[in-house]
């Protein structure tokens, strides 16, 4: 696939496949993700591949945060257990953290270069017939999610990246033309 088919062939993918994704799968993935720049190669990503119990604990903490917005307990109780489960029935997901740096410059540098790395990973899982979708939020800095997914104290949980079989590939979205944010200037 050429690299042009997969930019405009990624999509965020919400609706998987059951097929799980091997580990000979996901490594290659990864080692294209790496090859994003990085000034000063500090090489700051860091993936946790989360196992069917890790998915269900970092759901149970993004489900407790959805339940806190419900007015009755049995409700709020029903929505927490149902993201948990939705979350353990991922065939991948992949936390993506970067190493936090004292140096503003250098933490503003190592955290654009790991979203570059999430993008060349999504390139490649397109390439390759899988989708993903990019999740990010409040629940990447709660206790129980970062436990879940096994992050060190010293890193910073950026996005969640669900990977799998497309189940249905959304429709392409409208978007505005580069040439609306775009500035020359002389």
């Amino acid at each position: 696939m050429q690299t042009i088919d997969a930019i405009t062939a990624r999509r965020s993918v919400k609706r998987f496949t059951n097929r799980p994704i091997r580990r000979d799968e996901i490594e290659p993935l990864l080692e294209l993700a790496v090859l994003a720049p990085n000034h000063r190669l500090t090489e700051p990503w860091r993936f946790y591949i989360l196992g069917p119990e890790a998915r269900y604990g970092y759901g149970l903490a993004l489900g407790e945060r959805k339940a806190k917005k419900q007015p009755n307990a049995d409700a709020a109780r029903t929505l927490r257990d149902a993201v948990a489960e939705e979350h353990r029935a991922l065939p991948c997901m992949i936390v993506v953290a970067v190493v936090d740096n004292e140096n503003p410059e250098i933490r503003e540098e190592d955290y654009a270069a790991t979203m570059m790395a999430i993008e060349n990973l999504a390139l490649a899982a397109v390439d390759r017939g899988l989708g993903t979708h990019l999740k990010t939020g409040g629940v990447m800095r709660d206790p129980a999610a970062r436990l879940a997914a096994g992050v060190k104290d010293n890193e910073r949980i950026v996005a969640v990246v669900n990977l799998g079989e497309p189940a249905e590939v959304p429709p392409v979205k409208n978007r505005q033309p580069a040439t609306t944010v775009t500035t020359w200037v002389p």
